[in-house]
């Protein structure tokens, strides 16, 4: 008993006695502290290591970092390990020989605590700092600004003064700063603060943060809390840009979705209640498009845009040609009949895709993010959708000003029964216009496309809005249409944050009524006599 508690007492001593053999003298220096008990020894190590200049250096940190490099019992030599089910799988480091399965206990971990971790950090770091690639310095620059010490301070100015890209220049100018607080000087933490001034990184704000709570200085605690009230102005003021960005992109959605349905409804007074179904099928549209040649997202979606407007356009053709010509002067009967159809080409699609979401993948010049500073991020499918939308909006707008269709469209607009007296064929009119409309509805079901699943309740989340939006705007008014869109678009997101996404839709429906009850024609009234009749 007394031999194995002696045994159990000098195990320690007997492991660290354990010297690895490299080949190389610096590294078989560095892993003999690197092995000894006592980690402020083993902190030398890793700095041993470094100073060694081994072109595996890297490799090795990383390895003790996530404790893939073991020591290897039999031999002393270091080796990678990585489990499996029969043990560890190794291999020799330096010489990538096959060692073959072992048990834990022939492959022993080199135990390192958080002190050997964040030197570990910092000597990775300084490693990159002399990379080559401006890639690694800069990620090597912002691991040290994640984790600040006026250690680094030599090491950044030595970076600044031979830098020459210039983002690795502002990082290290931040991280040199942020370093710069933790000095014991009062002069040099005041110079750190104002060199801090006007940055929006949260690692910024954090540290201004820490030293305005907790400097011993109070000049010191005084000028950080002073910049982080202006930088929370600017980030304040970027939020306020972030949420107006949205509120137009929600606008846009809304403009493209409403555009065709203020056409039909201001030419011909039909209240179509299948149009949210229209935007479906243009979605579909891309869908299918999609599918059959699923290696090019990005030309499949610019194909889609025409298909889906044909696709959309025949059908609203065919509504109209086959149902709705029956019901002029008839609006509840036509509600009816429209609604019925949109159950239909619902349940259409049901059956011959799927009563499942499909998802439709984002081209890759749609994906991601616009990064325009630290706090204000604008998602590119967004951006490019919003101006897409403007595109829409003026190409109809030409057609309806320059084309004779155009001219045909606003005069039976304005007075059908004086427009078929002058020759206009309204009832060519009405399937022309009314095929536009479907059509610019199925451009608007590619958009959302990009932004969200398609499925065949796609339409419904957007058939009421289109109307609000056409009802706020002035019936039959682009202008109306786009301006309403829009203003209800950034309303929606400006009240969301404090109200919920609910309680904000019924807070603009409540508008849109009182607004109408004072001036019932919306915000640009359509002209003409039969709209004064």
């Amino acid at each position: 008993m007394r031999f194995a508690l002696l045994v159990l007492m000098l195990l320690p001593g007997l492991l660290s006695a354990a010297e690895i053999e490299t080949g190389d003298p610096a590294l078989d220096a560095a892993f003999a502290q690197i092995m000894d008990n006592d980690f402020d020894v083993k902190a030398q190590g890793v700095d041993a290591l470094v100073a060694s200049g081994h072109p595996k250096a890297v490799e090795l940190l990383n390895g003790l970092q996530d404790g893939s490099l073991r020591r290897y019992t039999r031999t002393d030599r270091l080796v990678w390990a990585i489990d499996g089910d029969a043990g560890y799988a190794i291999r020799d480091v330096f010489s990538g020989e096959d060692l073959g399965v072992e048990s834990s206990r022939k492959v022993r971990k080199l135990p390192i605590n958080n002190t050997v971790r964040g030197r570990i950090d910092a000597a990775l770091a300084s490693l990159d700092l002399n990379s080559p690639d401006p890639a690694r310095r800069l990620a090597a620059v912002g691991a040290m600004l994640a984790k600040p010490d006026p250690a680094a301070i030599p090491q950044l100015r030595t970076l600044l003064a031979s830098e020459t890209d210039p983002a690795v220049r502002a990082l290290t100018e931040i991280a040199l700063a942020v370093s710069r607080l933790g000095n014991s000087d009062a002069d040099e933490r005041l110079a750190a603060v104002d060199a801090l001034a006007g940055r929006l990184e949260p690692t910024v704000r954090n540290a201004l943060q820490a030293t305005a709570d907790h400097d011993a200085d109070p000049a010191v605690r005084e000028a950080a809390q002073h910049q982080l009230n202006l930088i929370q102005q600017q980030v304040d003021h970027y939020a306020l840009l972030e949420t107006l960005f949205f509120g137009l992109s929600a606008g846009s959605v809304l403009v493209l979705a409403a555009i065709g349905l203020a056409i039909t409804f201001g030419v011909m007074g039909v209240i179509n209640m299948a149009h949210g179904e229209l935007i479906m099928l243009g979605a579909y549209t891309t869908y299918l498009i999609q599918q059959a040649m699923p290696s090019l997202p990005g030309v499949s979606l610019l194909l889609a845009i025409p298909a889906a407007f044909v696709v959309s356009g025949l059908a609203g053709i065919g509504i109209e040609r086959g149902v709705i010509r029956f019901l002029y002067g008839r609006p509840l009967e036509t509600l009816l009949a429209t609604f019925g159809i949109s159950l239909v080409l619902q349940q259409l699609v049901r059956t011959l895709i799927s009563p499942q979401n499909v998802p439709v993948e984002n081209p890759e010049f749609m994906s991601g993010l616009w990064q325009i500073n630290p706090v204000l991020s604008l998602t590119y499918n967004r951006l490019y959708i919003f101006v897409f939308s403007l595109i829409v909006f003026a190409a109809l707008f030409m057609v309806l000003k320059k084309t004779r269709l155009g001219l045909e469209v606003r005069a039976v607009a304005q007075n059908r029964a004086m427009a078929r007296a002058m020759g206009v064929r309204s009832a060519r009119v009405d399937a022309l216009t009314f095929g536009l409309g479907s059509g610019i509805a199925g451009v608007a079901g590619v958009a959302l496309s990009q932004l969200t699943n398609v499925g065949p309740n796609l339409g419904q989340s957007y058939i009421v809005d289109s109307f609000m939006v056409v009802v706020f705007g002035g019936v039959g008014n682009l202008w109306g249409t786009l301006v309403a869109g829009l203003s209800l678009g950034v309303a929606n997101k400006i009240l969301e944050p404090w109200s919920g996404a609910v309680l904000a839709k019924i807070l603009v429906l409540v508008f849109i009524i009182l607004f109408i009850q004072k001036r019932s024609r919306g915000l640009f009234p359509q002209k003409g006599r039969a709209a004064e009749g």
